[in-house]
């Protein structure tokens, strides 16, 4: 098959941890497929721009995968610059498809929210030239945004985006869904009259371990802290943001040094908008056992969750999380074969329903602690018990065997069409 992906942010692994389409472009490619990455040139959170002249778009392999970078506006942060890039971006990449047209055409198109904007384009432009198109449901825009900005449902601009994702799911030849309650969605808000359901898939994000393995061996980051045997090392590794709600570990750490938990550091790996004001807030309490480490390569991560003892997903509570998710460095952290503490419980839980860490509302501070207390002072029979689950139930994960699954979507959507 010749296959287009189109995602406003697909980046590259050397530049960053929206990954998911470059693996299967590389297992993709490695079963035969010929596959073209079309994506945004501003390369999200950081300062980069692949074009700097007037060229539409830019083509270059990177990480043995084929991008075209298509020319986008620079921003920062979520502010007016970055709403102009969502609503410009995908007229650009639009422009470029049909430049690509002109030579190749594409079997099938397979498009990734949660930019509704380029989902909608890249189904007008498949309809235009009879091409199918697979729509990839990775975050649920707007739902999303009314549960983590309290936005009313009601507001004008929110009923337009509903409207616009239900005719997205409807028009979709296929729809993958990246968390596993994806058919709840639909029968929720009540669209399963006007989308086809049997068209409904789930395909989880996940890990690379051939890549995973060989990086915890060739990738080392040398660092006090890791290395260091006589502390529990509690480890975050994402974005420091609203959504992450990090300020609640900082508010953990607290709970720990009044508790005199002195041997227990949270270290956070990872860059945001919030990260200056938490580590003024650190140093404001004189809280020594939350240590801000800052952005690293994805190429160290594997190392540095290597020497975690706990690892965090830490998140704002949302009723969004009842239909599952599939955070990436969920995988991460199961390869690492360390357990791991959520804050959240979610539907459809890895964690729960394989016993490799704890999975729960923890709206309380004092529970948070109690938790992470509970797994430093854990009996070593089950401790070891639930870093063996945590690593068993990484296989399930490996992008070998999920791109097998993206390769049967895309083919039954060919072959329908």
């Amino acid at each position: 098959m010749n296959i287009w992906i189109v995602n406003h942010y697909a980046i590259p692994p050397s530049m960053g941890g929206l990954v998911r389409h470059y693996y299967f472009s590389k297992y993709l490619q490695k079963k035969g497929h010929n596959v073209k990455i079309f994506t945004s040139s501003k390369i999200h959170n950081t300062d980069i721009n692949m074009i700097q002249d007037k060229s539409l778009y830019k083509e270059q392999i990177m990480d043995g995968v084929e991008y075209t970078f298509v020319r986008s506006r620079n921003y920062r942060g979520n502010g007016l610059g970055r709403i102009i890039n969502i609503i410009d971006t995908p007229f650009k990449i639009r422009k470029a498809m049909k430049q690509f047209y002109k030579h190749e055409k594409p079997d099938v198109i397979y498009t990734s929210s949660p930019d509704l904007f380029v989902a909608f384009f890249a189904l007008l432009f498949g309809h235009r030239h009879k091409i199918p198109v697979v729509v990839e449901i990775r975050d649920l825009w707007p739902e999303s945004i009314v549960e983590y900005n309290g936005m009313s449902r009601k507001n004008p601009i929110i009923q337009i985006l509903y409207q616009l994702e239900k005719w997205i799911y409807k028009k979709a030849d296929q729809l993958i869904f990246t968390m596993e309650g994806g058919k709840d969605y639909i029968k929720d808000k009540k669209w399963d009259k006007s989308v086809d359901l049997r068209k409904v898939n789930h395909v989880n994000n996940g890990v690379d371990l051939e890549e995973y393995e060989n990086d915890v061996q060739n990738y080392q980051l040398y660092d006090e802290e890791l290395e260091n045997r006589s502390i529990f090392k509690v480890i975050y590794v994402g974005s420091v943001r609203c959504a992450n709600n990090i300020g609640t570990l900082v508010n953990v750490g607290e709970e720990l040094k009044k508790r005199g938990k002195t041997n227990i550091k949270i270290l956070i790996y990872g860059e945001g908008t919030d990260r200056a004001s938490l580590e003024k807030d650190c140093k404001r309490k004189k809280l020594d056992n939350v240590i801000f480490k800052g952005k690293v390569e994805k190429k160290y991560v594997p190392y540095i969750l290597s020497k975690s003892d706990l690892n965090i997903l830490n998140y704002k509570q949302a009723g969004t999380w009842k239909y599952g998710g599939s955070q990436n460095k969920q995988f991460e952290y199961l390869a690492s074969g360390k357990p791991i503490c959520s804050n959240v419980r979610m539907g459809y839980s890895i964690i729960r329903t394989n016993n490799c860490g704890i999975e729960n509302n923890l709206t309380s501070i004092k529970d948070y602690a109690d938790i992470i207390v509970k797994y430093e002072e854990m009996n070593d029979s089950d401790y070891k018990q639930q870093c063996k689950n945590a690593k068993d139930v990484a296989q399930l994960y490996d992008y070998c065997i999920l791109a097998d699954k993206i390769e049967e979507v895309l083919r039954k959507c060919t072959q329908k069409k």
